[in-house]
C-alpha cells in the first residue's frame, strides 16, 4: 500500500481523542460478532477494545511491524488471547482471508491512502451478508491538531460515496465523534 503520511501522533496524545468502547459501542459492536477485523490497526486502540468486547477472534492489519508490535504488547498486558497480528499490505495482497469470513471491519483514519475504494472493496468481500464496515476519521478541517494534510483527508461525503459504490447501504451515514473525527456505518446486503 502506498504509504501516505497521516499525522498519527504520539501513543498518549492519540488515546487522548477517542473512548474506544464507546465509539465501538455506537457502532454496534457486541459479543455476538465472532471475526472482527481491523484493518490499519495502528497503536491496537481499537484492536484492544473489540478484543474486550467481543468473544470472537480480531485480527489486526497493518503495514507498520512497530504498530504489530504495540498492539501485541497492549492485548497481552490485558490477558487477551483473541488478538492476531498481522503484517500485510491489504491494498497489494488483500487481507488473505476468506470472502465473506467477518462481522465486522474496522477502517479507521486510514481511507486518505492512496485508493480507499479498493480498501473497502476488500472490506466487503471478507464482511458476511449483514456485516457491517465501520470508518473513522479526521474532521475535515484543517484546524485539527494532526491527522492527514487536507489534500488527502476524505470528507464524510467522499466516505459515504465510496463505500455505497462498493455496495454498501448506509445504515449510520454520519457520526460525530468530538474533537476530532466522524464516522460512518456501513452495512453489506444480504
Amino acid at each position: 500500500m502506498e504509504i501516505r503520511e497521516s499525522g498519527m501522533p504520539e501513543l498518549e496524545r492519540w488515546e487522548s481523542f477517542f473512548d474506544p468502547n464507546a465509539i465501538l459501542l455506537e457502532f454496534g459492536l457486541s459479543p455476538k460478532d465472532k471475526t472482527i477485523i481491523d484493518l490499519g490497526c495502528g497503536y491496537g486502540t481499537f484492536t484492544v477494545a473489540a478484543a474486550e468486547i467481543s468473544l470472537g477472534d480480531v485480527y489486526a492489519f497493518d503495514n507498520n511491524d512497530g504498530f504489530l508490535d504495540e498492539t501485541r504488547k497492549r492485548a497481552a498486558n490485558k490477558g487477551l488471547f483473541n488478538v492476531h497480528c498481522i503484517l500485510r499490505d491489504i491494498v497489494k495482497d488483500g487481507v488473505g482471508c476468506l470472502s465473506g469470513s467477518a462481522d465486522f471491519v474496522m477502517l479507521f483514519n486510514i481511507l486518505h491512502a492512496e485508493n480507499p475504494v479498493e480498501i473497502l472493496q476488500e472490506a466487503y468481500r471478507v464482511l458476511v451478508p449483514l456485516g457491517r464496515a465501520a470508518v473513522i476519521h479526521w474532521n475535515y478541517d484543517s484546524s485539527t491538531p494532526r491527522g492527514p494534510s487536507m489534500e488527502i483527508r476524505p470528507t464524510p461525503e467522499h466516505c459515504q460515496t465510496w463505500m455505497k459504490a462498493v455496495g454498501f447501504e448506509l445504515i449510520k451515514p454520519k457520526i460525530d465523534f468530538p474533537p476530532y473525527h466522524y464516522g460512518i456505518l456501513g452495512i453489506k446486503s444480504e
